[in-house]
């Protein structure tokens, strides 16, 4: 759901400006707020799985045997710390952002060395989610971002991640019926709203304009803190 969330971006790109700025993304946190987007906010949400389930169910009919829905909803939507950024709940992730982006800065500063990775990563792992890292493969070497050459990318994770909780709030004003439309498995209404207000602009704007041009407000994160709020006091609650 993530990676089509990106895909979902680039195919709401207007064809005839390919190659231009205006066929082109905006910036990687608004594309990281596409992806954020299908993989929590839609992916995670009960009227999406509403409409799954029964689905789900009917092909894995020995996994989900006895499993009612609110535990599997519960389950979708549990908060565990882990060692895998990509596994984890939508609380515990912004840890693993932090922890990358602490990481970076001090390589860039001279204050490390890359031979000191693999050991800073396993204290910054025991410190901020209580996990001990048991090889580099579930730790230091874990994402490619860095092995290609994208230092300072990490943060657009949380970044996107704060854009998409406001471009869902902005959605739902708009459309107040969403919950229902996706519980009946009408998938192109969100994805229309987001064509309608994200995609087609492609980088016409820039990614602060953009957020307000959709919203109809500056980035405000509180969006962010609101959703995980309230969405999690109806799981847990």
């Amino acid at each position: 759901m993530h990676e089509s969330g990106h895909g979902i971006y680039e195919q709401g790109l207007l064809p005839e400006y390919r190659g231009t700025p205006l066929g082109s993304t905006s910036s990687m946190s608004i594309h990281e707020s596409q992806s954020r987007f299908y993989e929590n906010h839609l992916a995670r949400s009960r009227s999406f799985w509403e409409y799954w389930f029964p689905k789900f169910g009917e092909i894995f009919k020995s996994e989900t045997a006895g499993i009612g829905f609110d535990d599997f909803y519960r389950f979708v939507n549990r908060v565990e710390p882990s060692l895998i950024r990509t596994a984890a709940d939508e609380f515990t992730y912004h840890l693993h952002i932090i922890i990358r982006f602490e990481i970076e800065r001090d390589l860039l500063n001279g204050k490390l060395d890359a031979a000191q990775l693999p050991e800073v990563w396993r204290q910054k792992y025991q410190s901020y989610l209580g996990m001990e890292v048991p090889d580099d493969a579930h730790g230091v070497l874990q994402d490619v971002h860095w092995s290609w050459g994208s230092f300072g990318y990490f943060p657009t994770y949380s970044f996107g991640s704060a854009y998409a909780a406001q471009i869902e709030a902005a959605m739902r004003r708009d459309i107040p019926s969403l919950d229902e439309s996706v519980r009946l498995g009408e998938f192109s209404v969100p994805r229309l709203w987001l064509n309608e207000h994200i995609h087609k602009y492609g980088s016409l704007y820039t990614p602060s304009e953009l957020i307000k041009h959709a919203t109809g407000k500056p980035f405000d994160p509180a969006d962010l803190i609101n959703y995980l709020n309230n969405k999690f006091n109806l799981v847990y609650g």
